[in-house]
């Protein structure tokens, strides 16, 4: 890679990290100590991975939990693998129920978007095929936080009290119940340099890693999450439970400027990034702060995303297939689109043509790009009582119009926004990267891609450059630090320009690249949050 690690044009005076046996990167610093203490007990990156991502959810409570989904892009021998943790609505939901019941569309919050939590199966499945620790030892640091207490970062007390607000507006009076018993013990959430602990968290962890995640699934534990769901009028069945299992998939690429891009195939949204890198791989950009380059890069993804929101849902349930939506004479179709002036979205059509990320790497060579989250915050704004589980509402996306390709069905997985990254060249690795945060993600990917590739900034730098997002028609956020010049020329062709001052509206994203002459291995940690990297 080429590319100079003392250039930081942006305000963070971050550097990236340099190792040679091992980075974690991760968003919350005792979760990237957490992976790093698993390699140095021996483990490989694989175990680290899974340390750091059960360590996550008792650390960072806020954007994943036990009782949500997780995907993972495993690079190892010198083959990359993907791993999909996501979990399908429950065999008793339909359309026809949820409407007769007087909804129009699927809720946000309580019982009804509680879909098959997928993530503790997926830690076990990765532990078993590719991991050097037992699951038991992976989840050993997870278990001690939640038993031993650490202090709220302030970003993280931010967020804590912000859900406890929403939970108290627009949640489940009688079946959130747990949730604030769990995360606003005595009737207050803790604040930011304030001890918050867990035994229930720390309890199921240890059921998940003494029986290799098979209690959560067919135990004491699948029958706690059950019994709640019926008490509270909720679809999730033990039988749903036991019938999970994590299915291994082929990554999906394109090829960008002599790297290859992968993601993991649908229902993740990743096909919208590796679509947008697939149009833009047709135009030059010599420089990072264009006009020009910016406008093409909006065009191209909202050109994707209409693709995507019309296509997406589980693979086999798709009109079309991946392989036409990134076939070179459908990019090169829709290219043909981009002009001078922004323009509505629209999808085409190919046959006629929030979240944690966290980055592992070790020294021998193995790799790991891995995503989990509950989706919106906390999820679903309910915890099985006793358990510290807190359940997802991943199934918010599914839409109630039986004629869409993300309509509701029982049993299906439906459209899903967390993925993760990876990057090689050749034969060789490159690493692993991601940018959580909802629909932010493949635009946060697209951003990343380009910055290393396009413009040659370092790990650090192509995380730290402000980023931008469109949200709908031709609305899009940018950063404080975007430059104002190339905003308001970008208003002036038509872009409907607003600028965010949260920043946790563009993600959080982590990277690892790994020399394939030396074997070492730098990274870079996201700086609008509690980011850090865990070096050895």
């Amino acid at each position: 890679m080429n590319y100079d690690p003392l250039y930081q044009p942006y305000p963070s005076y971050r550097v990236p990290v340099y190792a040679k046996k091992g980075i974690v990167a991760t968003s919350q610093p005792l979760a990237a100590q957490a992976g790093l203490d698993v390699l140095k007990k021996g483990g490989n990156a694989i175990d680290a991975a899974i340390a750091t991502a059960a360590a996550l959810t008792v650390l960072e409570p806020t954007s994943n939990g036990i009782g949500g989904d997780a995907f993972a892009l495993v690079w190892t021998e010198g083959k990359l693998h993907g791993l999909n943790a996501s979990g399908p609505a429950p065999q008793g939901i339909t359309i026809e129920a949820l409407k007769a019941a007087g909804h129009s569309e699927m809720p946000k919050l309580g019982v009804i978007p509680v879909t098959v939590p997928g993530a503790p199966a997926g830690w076990a499945e990765l532990s078993r095929r590719f991991g050097r620790l037992t699951l038991a030892e992976a989840l050993e640091p997870a278990i001690r936080y939640a038993e031993e207490g650490y202090p709220l970062a302030p970003g993280l007390a931010r967020h804590w009290a912000r859900a406890a607000d929403i939970y108290a507006r627009q949640g489940d009076a009688a079946a959130g119940r747990a949730w604030f018993e769990t995360f606003a013990p005595g009737g207050r959430v803790p604040a930011a340099g304030e001890m918050w602990r867990s035994p229930d968290h720390a309890a199921t962890l240890r059921r998940i890693g003494e029986s290799n995640a098979r209690d959560f699934y067919e135990g004491e534990l699948a029958e706690r999450i059950h019994s709640f769901m019926a008490e509270h009028g909720g679809y999730l069945t033990k039988e749903d439970l036991a019938a999970f299992q994590p299915e291994w998939v082929n990554p999906i690429s394109v090829s960008y400027r002599g790297y290859d891009v992968w993601e993991i195939p649908p229902n993740g949204q990743g096909l919208i990034a590796l679509s947008a890198l697939n149009l833009l791989k047709g135009f030059d950009f010599e420089e990072k702060e264009s006009v020009l380059g910016y406008h093409r890069q909006l065009e191209a993804i909202k050109l994707a995303f209409a693709d995507g929101e019309k296509y997406i849902t589980e693979e086999r349930k798709m009109g079309v297939t991946v392989k036409e939506l990134l076939s070179e004479a459908y990019a090169e179709e829709r290219r043909k689109l981009i002009g001078d002036v922004a323009r509505m979205p629209e999808a085409g059509d190919p046959k006629g043509s929030g979240t944690v990320y966290l980055a592992a790497a070790d020294g021998e060579g193995n790799m790991v790009s891995f995503i989990q989250s509950n989706y919106m915050g906390f999820g679903s704004g309910l915890v099985v009582p006793g358990t510290g589980i807190a359940l997802q509402n991943r199934g918010h996306n599914f839409s109630l119009d039986p004629d869409q390709a993300n309509a509701l069905e029982p049993g299906k997985r439906t459209y899903h926004t967390i993925i993760p990254g990876f990057l090689t060249r050749g034969d060789d690795a490159v690493g692993p990267f991601g940018v959580m945060g909802g629909f932010m993600q493949p635009q946060g990917h697209v951003q990343v891609v380009m910055n290393t590739v396009d413009f040659h900034l370092n790990p650090q730098a192509a995380l730290d450059s402000p980023r931008w997002q469109w949200t709908k028609g031709k609305t899009i956020l940018v950063e404080t630090g975007f430059p104002q010049h190339i905003a308001q020329a970008l208003a002036r062709k038509g872009h409907d320009i607003q600028v965010a001052i949260d920043p946790s509206m563009f993600g959080r994203g982590q990277i690892i690249w790994r020399d394939p002459g030396s074997g070492v291995l730098c990274a870079g940690t996201e700086s609008r949050t509690d980011g850090s990297v865990a070096a050895w």
